[in-house]
Formats: C-alpha cells, sequence, structure tokens
C-alpha cells in the first residue's frame, strides 16, 4: 500500500472538513477502497497508486475552486469527485462577468464604476498604473482585489501594500507599542479591503508567511520586487523621491498600482506631492496609464459625493 499526504495549511480546516467534517465524509463516498485521514491541516490517503493518483488531482481542484469561491458546498465536490463528465476543470475565473475576486461570505468584488472598471482594463494591459480620485471612489478597494486576483491566478507570488507613514494630523509617536503597533492603524484600511476578500485563516497564513506584506514606504527601500503585485497607497503624501524609489523597485513579473487624493495631502508646507510630479514625469511612458477618478466613482454614502462637489467649489471659488 501507498500512501499521499496533502497540506491544506494556507487554508481554513473546517471550510474545507466542513462543520463535523461533513465534506471529508463526502468525499471519501467517492474514495471506498481509500483510507482517508485528515489530522490537523494534514490529510493522508492510503491504498494503490492509480486511486491516489486521482484522489489527489481532484483534492487539488477542489482546494482551488475554495481558492476562487471560499467556500465548499455538497454540489462543489459532486461536481469534483463525481463522474468524468461532469468534472470542473482547473481553468482561470472568467473575467467577462466583472467578478474581480469571490470575496468572504460569498461577496462579489467587482468594478461598480465606469472609471474603476477602466483600472482593471488597464490592469490587464499595463505594469505601472496610476489612480488618482477623491475619497470613497474605490481606488484602493479594486486595486486590493485586482492583487488578490493575481495571486489566486498564481499571476504573481506575492502582494506588497504600503503606505508613506505621514501624519493626517494626528501624532503616531505618542501612540503606545512598538513601530507595528503604532503604524497598524495607519494601515489598517489595507486590512479591511483584505478581509473582505480573503478567509480570516488564509489572510493570516498569508501575513504571516510573507505572501501579503504591509509595510511603511520607507521599508521598500533597496529592494527588489520580483512576481509581486505591489501597491502604494495614499501617494499623494509621498515625495517626489519616495515615487521615483518605490517605482524603480520593480523586478520581474511585477505590477505596481499608484494611488493617491491629490486633494488630501498632509505633507509638511515646505514639501510638495511626489503624485503631481510623476504625472508630468512619467505620463507619456509606454506601460504607464494614469487613470482618474471623480465624485461619479464614489461608492460610499450618497453623502460623501456632495462633501467632495462642495468642497470642490470652495477650493475654485
Amino acid at each position: 500500500m501507498n500512501e499521499r499526504v496533502i497540506s491544506i495549511s494556507s487554508n481554513s480546516p473546517l471550510d474545507i472538513y466542513g462543520v463535523n467534517d461533513r465534506n471529508l465524509d463526502h468525499i471519501k463516498s467517492y474514495f471506498p477502497k481509500l483510507k482517508i485521514i485528515a489530522r490537523g491541516d494534514i490529510i493522508k490517503a492510503i491504498g494503490n497508486n492509480s486511486e491516489l493518483d486521482e484522489f489527489e488531482e481532484k483534492f487539488n481542484l477542489l482546494l482551488l475552486h475554495y481558492d476562487k469561491f471560499g467556500k465548499i458546498i455538497d454540489r462543489d465536490i459532486d461536481q469534483i469527485f463525481g463522474s468524468e463528465e461532469n468534472n470542473i476543470q482547473p481553468v482561470a475565473p472568467a473575467r467577462s462577468n466583472g467578478v474581480l475576486v469571490h470575496g468572504s461570505g460569498g461577496l462579489l468584488i467587482k468594478a461598480l464604476t465606469h472609471n474603476q472598471q477602466r483600472l482593471v482594463e488597464s490592469c490587464d494591459k499595463n505594469d505601472l498604473i496610476f489612480a488618482i480620485g477623491p475619497a470613497g471612489t474605490g481606488k484602493t478597494y479594486t486595486a486590493v482585489a485586482l492583487a488578490v486576483r493575481a495571486l489566486k491566478n498564481k499571476e504573481v507570488k506575492r502582494i506588497i501594500l504600503t503606505r508613506p507613514a505621514v501624519e493626517a494630523g494626528e501624532n503616531l509617536g505618542f501612540l503606545p507599542g512598538d513601530l507595528r503597533d503604532k503604524l497598524d492603524p495607519y494601515l489598517q484600511p489595507l486590512y479591511d479591503a483584505l478581509r473582505d476578500m480573503l478567509p480570516t485563516q488564509k489572510l493570516l497564513k498569508y501575513l504571516e508567511d510573507g505572501t501579503i506584506e504591509i509595510a511603511p514606504l520607507a521599508f521598500m527601500r533597496g529592494r527588489t520586487l520580483d512576481h509581486a503585485f505591489a501597491i502604494l497607497d495614499e501617494a499623494q503624501n509621498a515625495t517626489e523621491m519616495q515615487i521615483k524609489m518605490f517605482t524603480t523597485r520593480m523586478g520581474k513579473s511585477a505590477k505596481f498600482i499608484i494611488t493617491g487624493d491629490i486633494t488630501q495631502i498632509d505633507l509638511p508646507r515646505n514639501q510638495s506631492s511626489g503624485l503631481f510630479q510623476a504625472e508630468r514625469i512619467l505620463k507619456n511612458i509606454s506601460g504607464i496609464d494614469f487613470i482618474y477618478l471623480n465624485e461619479r466613482d464614489v461608492v460610499r454614502h450618497k453623502l460623501v459625493t456632495k462633501i467632495i462637489q462642495a468642497y470642490g467649489k470652495r477650493e475654485n471659488s
């Protein structure tokens, strides 16, 4: 007799096995000749090689399905482990339906406005994109969804999310704790987006093993980011040299998105935003695109659109 061992360490065992091992028992019914044992995040199957090959192939398809949809139901198991004519195949998620990521709890994450869709389309064609627009237009959320999609489709090996550590009217130095404790609240919007898009157990695993890294912009210096999807958020608070430093981190098979709101600059008065210079310096380079979002792209409370319009009128008066 032979055996195979499959690790599900990057997934939630409860989601895979089901409540009271319901999913696992369902899977076992398709392989009565195999002895299948689950211990924590390890599954061991014992039997002859031909059945082990089939079990391993189909179980990996089940994990791919879970990566894509974030859940497993009886019908999924029947489709994958049932007869050959009913098998689903490990194809990349269709992009024509507009869904970027099947998030936690069945949440369908997609572009909701015209300019968000332009950002999605630009990401398929360009390796460096600037998404510029006011608060609430979904630029960061859409960028994170694109990064998660690329990771799930194995187009990249890791996601890097970064922000310049500029204080928005508050003094980080007086917050309690070490550097990470001080910075984590500042980076919270990135964590919030990821929690919508990945099961909690998988997100924690990715953060622990470095598949997903969230760090201040200063931590990017001197690095080369190969096979990575990197997002620089709040780029209006980066200086010209910081924007240059970040964009020159691009390594092989990398994709970069830079997001910012030029109406909310928190830099000291004697420093200018590097986002302005980037528009002027990089705008005509092939492979770099600029997507502009506006109040029509706001996907928060309807009052946010009115607030943006009111401040815009005041600044133009």
